[in-house]
């Protein structure tokens, strides 16, 4: 209960400047079944963009693992403990509970109302869907074999079995292609209520079918099949087609609907990160002007310098984290069109009938980057212009040259660019430096499910073939 009223305390905040506040005043936290479904979707949209963007090294690691940042003091995260602070039990947990468990009451809500036309309960239920598919992809992708049939049954089944991960990305591939095809653009989903597109059914459409595309290209090296299905469908639904489709998040900036960010890096009072050597010296190599926009030039103009990956290294003595990261009303951004065109150059570049080239897509979503991050295209331009960036003259197989700029794009998305690297093996990352590992392919399973999912968790152990780091998932075919 304590969880609910919680939850309606960030929507009254999120929503003091609207009608909606003074409506929601009527509702009776204490009965659970008198909670609209609107304050479990903004809920778990909330807790999903504060989850997946925030750095506390207790609950995310994604920008850590991913080689954008170092530590300064602790280094246990960037040399892949996570049993230590159980980083892998709190994303299981954060997911499951606060995201998915709140999104399936939202359905339930949804299909007894008989107060919403048709169209409005579609519409609402495509919303979930995709919010559902999303999260479920982040289980997958970050562990393997995960409860899916079986989960999100509370005390009803306290030991669900798991799930074989290529079956759930097929049923992943069917909500979706199912879900966003019933989409009525024209027509109403949650209103007002939409913390993400302010009720523009079209822009949910969009990202739903970029999802779409995004799954399919993930899954291309072991079921090429599926992976026909997926992309051809997101392409006749119409993927993201420029910035304004981005799926973000806008932060009010007031305490305490602030970026994450801020919470961790300014709050906290700490200076516990600092560039990696991994990207720096990826983006020195190339004379990338995205330094000015991620890195602060604490070291004197245009100089930068990262921090041995895995060693502590003083904040003083290396490149920090841009001013922009810091600031408390910066965006949240989980998907967006730069991602969406290096997913078309890549599915272009592997045979998929995709209209356009695979050089066209490259140069289009390094320019959508460096327009995002507040440059030009003309500055974009200067940039493909260069030997080493251009799709034409850089070096290396196609996975080479779209894996190194989809990773450099992906920065501050430390959980995509992180999957960028496991999917294609490009750009090589550094090894640990102190542990002298190699970068992981996964999470290990939490405590938590090893002991009290005993069975059904060292069944799933046994399916992917043992529960390491390095066990790669069902996709990571080379």
């Amino acid at each position: 209960m304590k969880k609910i009223i919680l939850s309606l305390v960030t929507v009254f905040a999120l929503h003091s400047c609207s009608d909606d506040y003074y409506d929601s005043l009527n509702v009776d936290p204490i009965n659970p079944s008198s909670v609209p479904a609107e304050y479990f979707v903004t809920n778990a949209v909330k807790s999903y963009f504060d989850q997946m963007l925030n750095t506390n090294v207790n609950t995310n690691v994604f920008r850590l693992w991913a080689q954008q940042w170092n530590e300064t003091q602790y280094v246990e995260e960037t040399n892949y403990d996570l049993e230590t602070r159980n980083i892998n039990g709190r994303l299981w947990t954060e997911l499951n509970t606060d995201v998915l468990y709140d999104l399936k009451s939202a359905v339930e809500i949804i299909e007894a109302d008989t107060n919403l036309s048709e169209s409005e309960k579609k519409n609402q239920l495509a919303i979930i869907d995709i919010l559902q598919v999303q999260a479920w992809l982040t289980m997958v992708d970050t562990f393997g074999n995960v409860p899916y049939t079986e989960a999100l049954q509370g005390g009803e089944n306290i030991t669900p079995k798991y799930d074989d991960a290529q079956t759930i990305y097929a049923d992943l591939v069917s909500r979706l292609q199912t879900s966003v095809a019933t989409i009525d653009t024209s027509g109403s989903g949650f209103g007002s209520s939409d913390i993400v597109y302010a009720g523009d059914m079209s822009k949910w459409k969009k990202v739903g079918a970029s999802l779409l595309l995004k799954i399919g290209v993930q899954v291309s090296d072991a079921d090429n099949t599926l992976a026909q299905s997926a992309i051809q469908s997101a392409l006749s639904l119409g993927v993201m087609s420029s910035n304004d489709d981005n799926f973000t998040l806008a932060y009010p900036g007031t305490e305490p609907n602030v970026n994450p960010l801020w919470v961790d890096l300014v709050q906290s009072g700490r200076a516990d990160f600092v560039a990696a050597n991994t990207i720096v010296d990826y983006m020195n190599t190339l004379e990338d002007p995205r330094r000015e926009k991620f890195f602060r030039n604490n070291l004197g103009d245009g100089v930068y310098v990262g921090g041995t990956y895995g060693l502590a290294t003083p904040y003083a003595a290396y490149t920090q984290i841009s001013d922009l990261l810091h600031e408390k009303d910066y965006p949240g951004n989980l998907l967006d069109y730069t991602e969406v065109e290096f997913l078309l150059a890549e599915a272009a570049a592997r045979g998929f009938a995709v209209t356009g080239s695979v050089e066209s897509h490259y140069n289009n979503a390094i320019t959508a980057s460096f327009e995002f991050w507040g440059l030009t295209s003309a500055d974009a331009d200067v940039y493909l212009a260069q030997s080493n960036v251009a799709y034409a003259t850089a070096s290396g197989s196609w996975k080479e040259k779209i894996g190194k700029q989809f990773y450099l794009a992906m920065y501050n998305k430390g959980f995509d660019a992180w999957t960028v690297v496991r999917r294609l093996d490009a750009p090589v990352m550094n090894v640990a430096a102190t542990s002298g590992q190699s970068l992981p392919s996964r999470f290990t399973y939490p405590t938590a499910e090893r002991n009290l999912n005993k069975i059904n968790n060292a069944a799933a152990s046994d399916a992917i073939g043992g529960d390491q780091l390095s066990t790669k998932l069902f996709w990571d075919k080379f």
